[in-house]
């Protein structure tokens, strides 16, 4: 009887350490990946919403603008911030118009020379690599407001301090967007100013590579002034590896085509540009495309040389 009452009370005892071992151990896991976990969320929460210290970087950026990319211009960037703030500050975040905008657009004229103006929808790295090579581009990015405000995030409030810096909604939730609002009105403006012969870099590996929703679909192509542009030049690159959608011949670029047509403009198309091809194959010398065209170009060479 003494032996099993030993057994009964050391049985329990272990059951009731394990116990507690287990719980500890949980909370432990718990400590390990939750907290971190919930951090996270809340950092990803914050990227959402409006940029930390934007106003440090826009005025910041004005300041380089006018100092270093193109002295010429006399603006005054704390009067351009405050006008921003304005358009934004204390709405919420579905309810900042183009027009809210107008008065800060109105106070900082830009004009640019003919023959530079470089659109582009669903090619961004490209354009980039492109207008880098081929200097005399002109991009949206390159205007002052493109400048300040490239690649940042912002929304109101209705309550202080103004901006809501731990969420804001995507540009598809509204129309009225903030950031969706000043970006049509600089699309809007830039495609304005565009004269002499403009350039359209659009992706043949996609299907709608013309998308009448973009921005270039939906502002910036009826925003062209055909008596003001000569000619657009549309540029059609596709992916090294394809797949190979869309092109001058097929596809949504022949929406584009026929309403440049339609509206009385000159158009040009060209596909696999040779210049946004050696900038494709620089990122990838080894790729099967290059080292054939690299071979075709060595021909071609050697026999206008003979």
């Amino acid at each position: 009887m003494h032996l099993y009452s030993g057994a009964m009370w050391w049985a329990l005892t272990n059951v009731t350490f394990f116990t507690k071992a287990c719980q500890i151990f949980v909370k432990i896991i718990l400590m390990t990946w939750l907290i971190p976990l919930l951090v996270y969320l809340g950092q990803l929460r914050a990227q959402l919403g409006t940029t930390p210290n934007i106003k440090h970087i826009v005025v910041g950026r004005c300041y380089d603008y006018i100092t270093l990319v193109n002295p010429s211009l006399r603006y005054d960037c704390e009067e351009i911030w405050r006008q921003f703030e304005e358009a934004v500050l204390l709405q919420s975040s579905c309810n900042v118009t183009v027009e809210n905008y107008h008065p800060m657009f109105y106070a900082i004229p830009q004009k640019w020379p003919c023959d530079r103006s470089l659109f582009w929808s669903k090619t961004r790295t490209l354009m980039h690599s492109y207008a880098a090579a081929v200097p005399h581009f002109w991009t949206l990015e390159d205007t002052l407001v493109g400048f300040m405000f490239n690649d940042l995030i912002w929304c109101g409030q209705d309550a202080r301090p103004g901006f809501d810096f731990s969420s804001c909604p995507a540009w598809s939730a509204c129309r009225n967007h903030p950031v969706y609002s000043l970006w049509r009105q600089a699309s809007q403006s830039f495609a304005e100013m565009a004269c002499g012969n403009i350039t359209v870099l659009l992706n043949g590996s996609i299907v709608n590579a013309f998308d009448r929703k973009s921005m270039l679909g939906s502002v910036e192509l009826d925003s062209l002034n055909p008596h003001r542009v000569d000619y657009v030049n549309i540029k059609v690159v596709a992916n090294l590896d394809g797949p190979y959608i869309e092109s001058c011949h097929q596809g949504s670029i022949m929406d584009l085509i026929q309403i440049l047509q339609s509206r009385g403009f000159h158009w040009t198309c060209t596909d696999n540009d040779q210049t946004l091809m050696i900038l494709q194959c620089i990122q990838d010398p080894k790729h099967p495309s290059c080292q054939t065209y690299a071979a075709n170009l060595t021909q071609r060479k050697s026999l206008t040389s003979e």
